[in-house]
């Protein structure tokens, strides 16, 4: 992308134009990413309020780089964070996004604010964030939060972000991979209402992963970890004592106490 698309001669900073390409074609033309055709649907999704339940290597960290590298090139001054269980992670997702950058031309460079930032020449920025509340209070005027590996990520960190969304009424999307009946991942899956469009791409449906290679993890985890990690499925922890949809049903009066009792006693005399 010429600067000047971005940063016109006067130093004024350009307005985004009506005419933008959407990011899937950003994301093949400017970026040098080739998305398949799931990817290509989750980059073209306007709404505000997206989930993502993905597999395993599916590359969804890879397209939200692209989703939000398309938001802070056509949106001058704008901000995206981006938050995940370590700044480790949340530093790899920004490397991602800056290796794109490169096969642009920019040459990637920090904030000077924030440890983990991207600062782009039309005052855009992307920032990193680790997984804790301390360093995630302050930020303002938010255009999009982007929570990656939300199923493992703290539901007080989710609960403190979410105000930074209030005035600008910026996107949120949750991306990750099932780790069981808990927390806000899996509550906003099964709960979050209908202004939140749901995406589920099992390793069945990505062309990238060999069938073998699938076949020989289900032969060597066993089917409760490959339908967690490969097949979307969110699958109770076989710690639990009850049943997760057993206890939810039995709230709204589907299923007796008494049958939750003989649940729990077939299970502990191990004929389970």
């Amino acid at each position: 992308m010429n600067f000047d698309d971005i940063v016109p001669p006067s130093g004024r900073i350009a307005e985004p134009q009506p005419t933008q390409m959407d990011a899937a074609s950003f994301a093949r033309e400017r970026l040098g990413f080739v998305p398949d055709e799931r990817q290509t649907e989750v980059l073209q999704l306007s709404a505000k309020r997206v989930i993502l339940n993905c597999s395993r290597q599916w590359g969804k960290s890879t397209v939200a780089a692209a989703k939000a590298l398309h938001r802070v090139l056509t949106v001058p001054r704008s901000l995206v964070l981006v938050a995940s269980p370590s700044a480790k992670q949340s530093a790899e997702f920004l490397r991602k996004a800056g290796e794109m950058l490169e096969v642009m031309g920019i040459a990637p460079r920090g904030d000077g604010d924030n440890e983990i930032s991207l600062l782009l020449p039309n005052r855009s920025r992307i920032v990193g964030l680790p997984g804790n509340e301390s360093t995630g209070r302050g930020f303002s005027n938010v255009s999009m939060l982007l929570i990656d590996e939300a199923a493992v990520v703290e539901d007080s960190l989710y609960k403190m972000l979410r105000p930074v969304l209030s005035v600008s009424e910026g996107d949120l999307w949750l991306m990750s991979t099932p780790r069981g009946k808990r927390g806000f991942f899996y509550s906003t899956w099964a709960y979050g209402g209908p202004e939140w469009v749901r995406v589920s791409v099992p390793a069945t449906e990505c062309a990238r992963i060999p069938k073998a290679h699938l076949e020989d993890e289900r032969r060597q985890e066993g089917m409760p970890w490959f339908r967690q990690e490969y097949m979307c499925e969110f699958v109770d922890n076989e710690a639990n004592t009850f049943n997760r949809d057993l206890v939810e049903r039995a709230v709204d009066g589907g299923v007796s106490i008494l049958n939750l009792r003989r649940l729990s006693t077939w299970k502990d005399s191990g004929e389970g």
